[in-house]
């Protein structure tokens, strides 16, 4: 699949954490039941690697991603690992060379007009707004608009389901990230449920 693709079949990106293994294949499939398959695994855990190989192998309705990816040396991991595709929290210039190397798809991650700039001429049209509340939020995507109307964003960082639909009004935004769909005391009493009612709540939100 390629990057429109997969923005085009979510509306709420999970940011999702694995600590424990056995989590990992009921989490995807509350979520891919809830109606929300494209699903972004972060590499904040030791397990997230192993984590997106079964997740790969048994959940077959969901668009896997690695999130996180910082620096050039992990693109081939994930890769390995069978993510669909990547994201990071920010770019630099060789950074984005190694992911266009690469030839995985990706949402670089960028927080400024000129973050965003660097990124474009890299040839990047889509990228992640992080930490998107604390950045600016609404007023500074409504903002960017103005002198950089090409580039749409994922805005991912403080975004909650009351704050999500003024973010997806924006002509500028694809799709948005949210941690809330996956919250830590649900996975840990496996109230998969619980997950399943958020993801379908958030396959809602668009206007």
């Amino acid at each position: 699949m390629n990057l429109d693709q997969i923005i085009a079949a979510t509306t709420v990106m999970p940011v999702i954490v694995i600590d424990d293994l056995d989590t990992a294949i009921p989490l995807a499939n509350a979520l891919v039941a809830g109606g929300i398959r494209t699903l972004e695994v972060t590499l904040r855990t030791p397990k997230a690697l192993e984590a997106i190989k079964i997740i790969k192998a048994e959940v077959p309705g969901a668009i896997l991603g690695a999130g996180t990816i910082t620096k050039a040396s992990q693109l081939d991991a994930v890769i390995a690992a069978g993510a669909s595709f990547g994201v990071s929290p920010g770019s630099t210039p060789a950074f984005l060379d190694a992911i266009k190397a690469s030839g995985l798809p990706f949402l670089p991650g960028v927080m400024t007009p000129s973050e965003a700039m660097v990124a474009r001429d890299a040839g990047f049209e889509v990228l992640k707004l992080f930490p998107a509340v604390p950045a600016g939020g609404v007023k500074l995507l409504d903002a960017i608009r103005g002198p950089l109307p090409e580039i749409k964003f994922c805005p991912t960082g403080g975004i909650t389901p009351q704050t999500a639909p003024d973010f997806l009004k924006l002509p500028n935004v694809v799709c948005i990230g949210g941690s809330w769909l996956t919250p830590k005391d649900a996975i840990a009493r496996q109230d998969w449920a619980e997950i399943t009612r958020l993801a379908q709540e958030a396959s809602a939100l668009r206007p």
